[in-house]
């Protein structure tokens, strides 16, 4: 069994970010992974939106912010698949496959992850034609067609990405105008690969190995019609990682943990931080500002329970 004054589930940014504070405010932290570290960010290609760096990759970006956690000795735990989680019994128990874990305090970093388009032959073809990163697989569509569900910031960047190594990318979007911020907008309009499916929604990705064609329904003329493509990118939105959770927090009605301004969840000694929890704005630059609030009255919580027997 290992004890710690706070542990961190998510070794992404708000994962890190919340680590660095805890360790300075002198708990003994812990990050807990399911995965190794870094995050989503990690498969960022670049990021152009984050303070001090005009463009970094986001692999890049997360080390320098491992680096830095190292620098306090915080313990990390990659690859920790989690069996179950009691938050509300003081200490908070964690069981891993690995271990039991203990501690004070917990905060939730797991951040979230693509929404999947729920269509048929969309699990069938994952790995064969169906990615939720263009990062990771783009280079497998060089001179190929791709096609990208979304329109909103990601789904445009993405598509941009894709056009250096397909020949075609299609930006299918439900509506008639993208959702994305004006200046990515643009690059994609300026993007002579590039084409908009407008006001259509993917019903079915089909193919024999591979995918070869997705079938597309207009929302408006609710016409039929097929597009002849080699892999989908779907771009649709994103889910909080929570299933660990099991309903012992308040959540919206998206799944995501309710919080307050200090980052603390319906429960005492729980906090959440990052894309996991309610917020307006998922960003690294967010998650980041998240983990250090969250961090701090984590440590607030510690101080003040000081003199509590928790029960072992």
């Amino acid at each position: 069994m290992k004890e710690f004054d706070t542990i961190i589930l998510g070794g992404g940014p708000a994962g890190f970010s919340a680590g660095i504070y805890a360790a300075r405010s002198a708990l003994k932290t812990a990050i807990i992974d399911i995965n190794m570290m870094g995050g989503q960010p990690s498969n960022y290609l670049e990021l152009e939106n984050y303070p001090g760096f005009s463009h970094i990759g986001g692999f890049e970006l997360m080390e320098k912010f491992e680096e830095h956690a190292d620098k306090f000795g915080i313990e990390k735990f990659p690859m920790q698949e989690i069996e179950k989680i009691d938050l509300i019994s003081n200490p908070k128990v964690i069981l891993t496959k690995e271990d039991e874990f203990r501690a004070k305090t917990v905060i939730i970093a797991t951040g979230a992850q693509p929404m999947k388009l729920g269509i048929e032959g969309e699990k069938e073809f994952v790995g064969r034609g169906v990615s939720y990163c263009a990062v990771c697989d783009g280079a497998f569509y060089k001179e190929k067609t791709v096609a990208v569900v979304g329109g909103g910031n990601s789904a445009v960047e993405e598509a941009c990405y894709l056009t250096k190594f397909a020949d075609k990318v299609y930006i299918i979007h439900r509506r008639d105008a993208l959702r994305a911020d004006k200046i990515v907008q643009q690059r994609a309009f300026n993007n002579p690969k590039i084409e908009f499916v407008w006001d259509s929604v993917v019903k079915e990705i089909k193919g024999s190995q591979l995918v070869e064609k997705l079938v597309i329904e207009n929302v408006k003329t609710h016409d039929v019609f097929e597009l002849a493509v080699n892999g989908v990118f779907p771009y649709i939105g994103i889910v909080p990682n929570i299933d660990f959770i099991n309903g012992q927090l308040e959540q919206d009605k998206g799944g995501f943990i309710m919080t307050d301004e200090t980052m603390k969840t319906s429960l005492d000694g729980v906090y959440a931080v990052g894309d996991v929890r309610h917020t307006p704005l998922r960003q690294v630059i967010t998650a980041a500002s998240d983990g250090a609030v969250g961090a701090v009255y984590a440590a607030k919580y510690v101080e003040e329970t000081k003199s509590v027997e928790f029960i072992k």
